[in-house]
Order: structure tokens, then C-alpha cells, then sequence
């Protein structure tokens, strides 16, 4: 077999499922349901963004930055059919890696993999370093003290020496995976309860000090200024994918994953547009400080009600959504590897199951450990920022992937099928190449070095390791 046609083999889906769950020394618990699901997904999608974003995307927009959050939801939406189309016929840990796999073969699947790398170690290292500031924000708030810069900032940062609240918050997150992905969902979905009912706190104060007259003109950017800050904003949406990562512990993955992508969609976009109405209607749009986002929410409910105690109820919501994002990510991360290793692409030690508890312990650690020598020792820069190009590589691979799937195996039970195919996933693919390309120069400089550093890794490693290639050897 040549070269090129050992880089696209394909993995056939049947086998991709039957190997669902299974792992070196154990298997995988089956214990997720819908609700679960859906709030894991919300937990990865539902972070600091809304608690920052606003500030930075008011001034783009104006009041219609409320349209933008529903064009960036739209948007997202053509991704999420697709992702939900894939998520119920392929049902397991990889997802869009896994997706690739079984649509564009094991090159695709490997960049694909190595972009999730990016998305999912990553970005949760870049949330965890501001968990510092936030908890110091709390801090001062409640009681009048704040940690030293020394241990709240990373190395480059003003005062910063090692990032220990950074690597807290991680320790913290793998001690809750360690003890099981059910009870990892159950603790997940505490946070996401709290994380929601301060954001509903945050809408009835603003609320009260609603003025229709701050929504006018309700457009002064125009339509640009909506695009634009529908750009920014699509961002605080990346993260839906998270349930899908969860295929081989889900009780009944064929019917609730495809829903909980839907879902977690639906809840995220309503309280986006819910907090960004009741932002604007309690303070005029030319007042959002596009230099003091961090605090944005916080300060428009110390206004709404002429006292301290709202803004530092928000900040502690924004602590909370902190935690609740590095635990589900990191939990993404680990069973993206565990298919990965399975497959023999990385090596064997990701894909081991502790009998006892059911999850694979040596992998959690792992990334773990990896995660918090980012988090806590390196400046992230602009590598942080490249996370959402590797993300949008990976959506645009989704879209394709159910394209190629339709047409290769029409026969193949879908508990979902994507509407209005083929239009859906070509839409959804050429919004994401859109974005893309939409992002900064550097941020693609940055993406490309990735990727050769993962093509490297991939033809020293991966391409000779690989079980479906050991079989045609």
C-alpha cells in the first residue's frame, strides 16, 4: 500500500463504535445521562466569556450587540447540526478526531486531533491563569485582602513568579476526575446551577434599572459593527462540542448526545442574549469600557442598585464559571487521548483504565501535570489565542465529515439526521473558513507552527505505531 493511501485510510465506523468503552486494563463506566450531558456541555461553554466579552463587544455594536450574539449563535448552530449528526452515529470518546477518522482518513484525523490538542489543553491552561484575578477580585470584595501578584500571575506578567492559584484550580478539577465521570458530572452540574442562578441574579438587578432610551439608536455601527462584534463574540460559543467527548460514558449516547449538543446550544445562546439585554437596558452602550471588561457585569450591578454586594455576587459567579470550564475541558482532553492512544497513534498509557474507579488515572495525571506546567510557568501569549483557529479547523472537518459520510455509507442508522442536506454542512463549513479567516496574521503564524510541530510528531511517532497501518504491513 503506497504512502498516500496509508495517510487517508479510513477507520471503518463499525469498528470505531465496537471499540466504545473499551480500554487497556479496564473499561470505561456508562453512567451520563441527558441532563448531564447537556450541562457538561453548558459548563465548557458557559465561562468567563459572557463575564469579559461583553465589555469588549458593546463598543462594536452598540445595543444591537444583542443581534450579534444571536448571528454568532446562528452560526455556531450549522457546526452543532453536524456535530450532532456524528455525535449519534458515532457515538464515542474522540469526537471530531474520531469523526475524521471514519470520513477523511487517519492524517485528517491526526490534525484533527492535534488541532483538539490545541482547543482543549491549551485554552483551559489560558482560563486557569485569570482564575487568580478573579478569585483576587472576590477576594477584595468580601473581605478587603487579596493574594500577592507572585502567585496569582504567570512568569511575564507584572509581579508574576509561578501561577499557583492557576495550578490550584487544576489540582482541584483532576482530583474531582480521578473520582469518576459521574461524579465529575455531578459536581459540574453544581457549578453550572450556581454559574446560571448568578447570571439570572445579574439579569433581575439590571432589570430594575432598565431604560428603553439606552437602546437607542439601536444600531449606530450599522450592520459591520453587528458582524464584527458577532466575530468576537462566536468565541464565548466554542465548547458545545464537550458532550461529545463523553460518547463512551453516556447511558444512552445515540439519542442524548446529538440533544445535548442542541441543547447546551439553545441554554447558552438564551442567557447570552438574556445578560446582554438587561446590560444594556441598565447602562448606555457608550459607557462599556472596552479596557475594564474584567469587571463589566460586576460594575453594572453595583449601579443598578447603588451598593457593593451585587458586584460581588457576579464575581463570585465568575469564579465558579472558571472551575466549572477547567473541569469539563480537562475531562475532554482525556478522552480525546484515550481514543487516540487506542488507536495507536500516541502511546498506550493514555488509554489505561483503573479497574476500580473506571476512568483512565495515568492519563488524567498526565494531562494535568502538563496543564499546570502551562498554566503556571509559561506565558501563553499567543499560542492561547491560536486555540480558536484549531477549533474552527475542527468544526469545518465536522461539516465535512458528515458530508462524506452521507454519501459513503447512506445505509449507516442515524438517531439524527442534520437538515436541509447538503446545505447545512457546506454553510457550516464556509462560516468557519470565514472566521478563520477573519483572525490576525500572528494568530495564524502561531496555528501553523503548531501543526508542523504535530506533523512531526505525528510521522515520528504516530504514522509507525498506528494499529490500521500494522495491519496492512
Amino acid at each position: 500500500m503506497t504512502l498516500a493511501r496509508r495517510l487517508l485510510r479510513t477507520k471503518p465506523t463499525g469498528r470505531i463504535v465496537a471499540e466504545g468503552g473499551h480500554g487497556e486494563g479496564g473499561e470505561l463506566r456508562r453512567t451520563m445521562s441527558l441532563w448531564q450531558l447537556t450541562l457538561f456541555s453548558v459548563g465548557a461553554t458557559l465561562g468567563t466569556g459572557i463575564f469579559v466579552i461583553l465589555g469588549q463587544a458593546v463598543p462594536k455594536a452598540g445595543p444591537a450587540v444583542v443581534l450579534s450574539f444571536v448571528l454568532a449563535a446562528v452560526t455556531a448552530l450549522f457546526s452543532a447540526l453536524s456535530y450532532a449528526e456524528l455525535a449519534g452515529t458515532i457515538p464515542v470518546a474522540g469526537s471530531s478526531y474520531s469523526y475524521a477518522y471514519a470520513t477523511l482518513g487517519e492524517l485528517v484525523a491526526w490534525i484533527c486531533g492535534w488541532c483538539l490538542m490545541l482547543e482543549y489543553a491549551v485554552s483551559v491552561a489560558a482560563v486557569a491563569v485569570g482564575w487568580g484575578e478573579y478569585l483576587n477580585a472576590f477576594l477584595d470584595s468580601a473581605f478587603g485582602f487579596a493574594l500577592p501578584d507572585a502567585i496569582t500571575r504567570s512568569p511575564g506578567q507584572d509581579g508574576g513568579v509561578v501561577n499557583v492559584t492557576a495550578i490550584v484550580i487544576v489540582l482541584l478539577a483532576t482530583w474531582l476526575l480521578l473520582y469518576g465521570a459521574s461524579e465529575s458530572a455531578t459536581a459540574n452540574a453544581v457549578f453550572v446551577l450556581i454559574k446560571v442562578a448568578v447570571l439570572a441574579f445579574f439579569c433581575a438587578v439590571a432589570f430594575t434599572a432598565f431604560d428603553s432610551g439606552n437602546l437607542a439608536p439601536f444600531a449606530p455601527m450599522g450592520l459591520a459593527g453587528i458582524t464584527a462584534a458577532a466575530s468576537q463574540v462566536f468565541f464565548s460559543y466554542i465548547g458545545f462540542d464537550a458532550a461529545s467527548t463523553a460518547g463512551e460514558e453516556a447511558k444512552n449516547p445515540k439519542r442524548d448526545l446529538p440533544l445535548a449538543i442542541l441543547l447546551s446550544l439553545l441554554i447558552v445562546t438564551i442567557v447570552y442574549v438574556a445578560v446582554a439585554l438587561a446590560a444594556i437596558g441598565a447602562m448606555p452602550w457608550q459607557d462599556f469600557d472596552p479596557e475594564g471588561t474584567e469587571a463589566s457585569l460586576s460594575h453594572i450591578a453595583d449601579l443598578a442598585l447603588g451598593a457593593t454586594w451585587p458586584g460581588l455576587i457576579v464575581s463570585f459567579g465568575a469564579v465558579i464559571a472558571i472551575a466549572s470550564v477547567v473541569l469539563t475541558v480537562i475531562y475532554g482532553q482525556t478522552r480525546i487521548l484515550f481514543a487516540m492512544s487506542r488507536d495507536g497513534l500516541i502511546p498506550r498509557v493514555f488509554q489505561r483504565v483503573n479497574p476500580r474507579r473506571q476512568v483512565p488515572v495515568l492519563n488524567t495525571l498526565i494531562v494535568a501535570a502538563f496543564i499546570s506546567l502551562l498554566a503556571g510557568l509559561v506565558p501563553l501569549g499567543q499560542l492561547a489565542e491560536a486555540t480558536s483557529i484549531g477549533t474552527l479547523f475542527a468544526f469545518a472537518i465536522v461539516n465535512v465529515g458528515v458530508l462524506v459520510l452521507r454519501y459513503r455509507s447512506p445505509e449507516l442508522p442515524r438517531s439524527f439526521k442534520t437538515p436541509l442536506f447538503p446545505a447545512t454542512p457546506v454553510i457550516g463549513a464556509i462560516l468557519c473558513v470565514v472566521v478563520m479567516a477573519g483572525l490576525a496574521g500572528v494568530t495564524w503564524l502561531a496555528f501553523a507552527l503548531w501543526m508542523l510541530v504535530g506533523l512531526i510528531c505525528y510521522f515520528l511517532y504516530g504514522y509507525g505505531h498506528s494499529r490500521l497501518n500494522a495491519e496492512v504491513s
